[in-house]
């Protein structure tokens, strides 16, 4: 069975898209596509934060994990979460 096709909008939402950002004082470049960075961004806005801290957070507890994977899993457990339906 082969998948359907993707639209234009969901190519877009799935393109990489590198952002630059400074955590803990050091300039980082994370690719994350671009439906990620939307959902981060829409996260950080309601906790009141900004972009940076954020992913600061994200980096401080992240451990040994690459990190744009462990904003990844950050974004797919604050989605799971009871509160995200809030």
């Amino acid at each position: 069975m082969s998948a359907a096709p993707l639209d234009e909008g969901a190519r877009d939402l799935r393109s990489n898209v590198k952002h630059s950002l400074t955590i803990a004082g050091h300039r980082t470049s994370i690719s994350l596509e671009r439906a990620f960075w939307e959902r981060l961004k829409r996260i950080a806005a309601e906790r009141g934060s900004s972009l940076a801290a954020c992913v600061a957070e994200i980096d401080a507890a992240r451990g040994s994990a690459n990190l744009s994977s462990a904003i990844r899993v950050y974004i797919l457990q604050s989605a799971l979460s009871p509160e995200a339906g809030e």
